[in-house]
């Protein structure tokens, strides 16, 4: 087992999902992503990054089991790679990212201060060049 602190697997999840946004946002529907094959890659990328922290925060009691639905879609990205369903990706950008980004900042903000603000200082380093990233993690 790593010794990586647990609580920075919430800030993987979060980063994960700004770069999601970040990407999408270019895009009208699942069709033109998809068809960029660089933003298309980094989606799917970051999904699995996503999916496997989510998986590292239920074993740890961070979040919830019902967040497993999380981790089942990473293990669809992961298996299925050759038939993967832009319109399924698409729809789980649109619908449901906002609400667990929401989820994943509120059990960030409950970190111990100490330990959030040194994580959080330690990822706008290791971010500074994602503006994005960055004024979120100081919100936090």
């Amino acid at each position: 087992m790593s010794d990586r602190v647990i609580e920075l697997f919430l800030f993987d999840v979060l980063v994960a999902i700004l770069k999601i946004e970040e990407v999408s946002k270019r895009f009208n529907n699942a069709d033109e992503l998809k068809h960029d094959f660089m933003a298309w890659d980094t989606t799917i990328r970051e999904f699995e990054i996503i999916g496997e922290a989510t998986n590292q925060l239920i074993n740890n009691s961070i979040l919830e089991n019902h967040n497993r639905k999380v981790v089942d879609f990473r293990n669809i990205l992961i298996h299925h790679y050759f038939g993967i369903d832009e319109d399924a990706v698409w729809s789980v950008i649109n619908d449901y990212l906002y609400d667990f980004k929401k989820l994943i900042i509120t059990k960030s903000k409950n970190i111990d201060e100490t330990l959030r603000t040194e994580l959080v200082k330690d990822l706008c380093n290791e971010n500074a060049h994602l503006l994005f990233v960055v004024d979120i993690l100081k919100q936090i």
